[in-house]
């Protein structure tokens, strides 16, 4: 965390998530970006416990585009549904809502969950 950017994006990072915390019912969908993969869970704060993860390592895509960004959303929101969950809040954890992490949600949204 040396960087202007990472510190910043820290502190943008604690700011949404004073404000954002999951539950059984509505989990926090947090999404972490890499600049290999993507990588999303449904988190329920409460008890501490991930309810669904997906990746794009998970489901063998080798590079981080849109494209790819909202395949890893829609398993994401599969695997949600058939736990039984259908709602959430968005955690962005500090990336900006553009690009693959809008794309992640938008196919997310596609999938069957609401937020």
């Amino acid at each position: 965390m040396s960087t202007f950017k990472a510190k910043r994006r820290q502190k943008v990072k604690w700011r949404i998530r004073k404000k954002v915390q999951g539950t059984a019912e509505t989990p926090r969908l947090s999404v972490f970006r890499s600049n290999k993969g993507i990588y999303a869970q449904l988190i329920d704060d409460v008890n501490g416990v991930t309810l669904a993860s997906a990746s794009s390592k998970e489901l063998g895509l080798t590079s981080v585009s849109v494209e790819n960004s909202k395949k890893v959303g829609e398993g994401l929101a599969k695997k949600a549904v058939d736990n039984g969950v259908s709602s959430c809040v968005f955690d962005r954890s500090g990336y900006l809502y553009h690009g693959n992490v809008k794309a992640l949600a938008d196919g997310a949204r596609e999938g069957g969950l609401k937020f």
